[in-house]
């Protein structure tokens, strides 16, 4: 399931991360991040999947 998540995140990194975490804090953060830059959003995406 992980695989997915991080595939998700690749291509659109807001999915991958509400996959894992839900409407909380770091969904939002990740928003942010896509929106000042894609690869930010990427990094932050992986990190929370990776992280738990």
């Amino acid at each position: 399931m992980d695989l997915i998540r991080i595939v998700l995140s690749i291509l659109l990194p807001p999915v991958g991360v509400f996959l894992q975490v839900g409407l909380g804090l770091h969904f939002w953060v990740n928003i942010l991040l896509t929106l000042l830059g894609y690869i930010p959003g990427i990094v932050h995406a992986v990190w929370i999947i990776a992280r738990r």
